[in-house]
């Protein structure tokens, strides 16, 4: 398994809900944020990320929940890298779950990170590979009965939000100008000076308020809109003419690391979950890992067991 491996897909019950199994060795995720919620389960070897204020590692059997817009990294903590199985679901599904558990109203918050909770690892990676056999019915079940496991024993209430923060209009303005100018953003002076604040002044906010500089921020934002138009079925080099990248090469670049795959096989993956099914031994196997390709992944046979 000394290959690195990814694959990227639509829930095939669950449309709101992305999937990621791979391994890697070397791969280095970029900062970055998801819309969504991140819920990771490592299958193998150590993954260490970065998060505002702190440095967190995570071995096989750990269970990785990050919140809606936290922006962190990803990177191998030990020589031999690290496998896991990842599940993006949007917001309104797990709010949905938290309010039929009898939650107040709002976006469920979890505070730790990185949880030792076996119950919970077993549902995400049953729910993980019912949903690689297409199997909608028994993935939809398993996923929310995870996500309700998880709201119950992890979830809490946010911490209160900081008033009135210094720069906080000036953020937001900034952040609808970056939005609307993708492919002709301005200079840091004369974005500043638009939203009536002075160079370092707005980046320092900017970087308290999101996480990242502007630059970065438009990159993120960018790549969010290049999802959009892959699930579309625009072609990536027409994609990163429309979001404002250089080229092919530049959406390539920035895509995989943000999401860990090529734009090409994200597209196949999110627009097709139905393909001609593994072998019968196949997924039984723990001798398989998944290849960037369309649809579930294919099995392929190992020299050792996979995590």
């Amino acid at each position: 398994m000394s290959d690195e491996v990814a694959h990227y897909w639509r829930h095939p019950g669950l449309p709101d809900v992305d999937l990621l199994r791979a391994r890697f060795v070397t791969h280095r995720y970029a900062r970055h944020a998801h819309e969504g919620y991140t819920i990771g389960l490592i299958e193998f070897g150590v993954e260490e990320f970065d998060v505002p204020g702190a440095a967190l590692r995570a071995g096989a059997g750990a269970v990785v929940i990050l919140n809606p817009e936290v922006v962190h990294t990803g990177q191998p903590g030990v020589p031999e890298g690290w496998a896991y199985r990842v599940t993006y679901p949007a917001v309104d599904v797990v709010a949905e779950i938290a309010a039929e558990l009898g939650a107040p109203h709002g976006t469920p918050y979890f505070p730790a990170r990185v949880l030792d909770d076996p119950d919970g690892a077993r549902l995400l990676r049953t729910a993980h590979r019912a949903a690689e056999r297409g199997d909608a019915l028994a993935a939809s079940s398993h996923l929310r009965a995870a996500l309700a496991g998880l709201l119950r024993r992890h979830a809490a209430q946010p911490p209160p939000t900081e008033p009135g923060a210094a720069g906080r209009r000036a953020v937001a303005a900034a952040r609808d100008i970056l939005h609307d100018r993708l492919l002709d953003p301005p200079p840091l002076a004369e974005l500043a000076a638009a939203v009536d604040s002075r160079p370092f002044a707005l980046l320092r906010a900017f970087r308290t308020a999101t996480g990242l500089p502007p630059h970065a921020y438009l990159n993120q934002v960018r790549v969010r809109r290049a999802r959009v138009l892959l699930s579309e079925g625009l072609r990536p080099a027409e994609v990163a003419a429309r979001v404002g990248f250089a080229d092919q090469a530049h959406l390539t670049r920035h895509f995989k690391r943000v999401v860990g795959v090529p734009p090409g096989a994200y597209a196949m993956g999110v627009r097709k979950n139905v393909q001609d099914r593994p072998g019968p031994g196949s997924l039984a196997s723990r001798s398989w890992v998944p290849r960037i390709t369309c649809g579930r992944p294919s099995a392929t046979a190992s020299g050792s067991a996979s995590p």
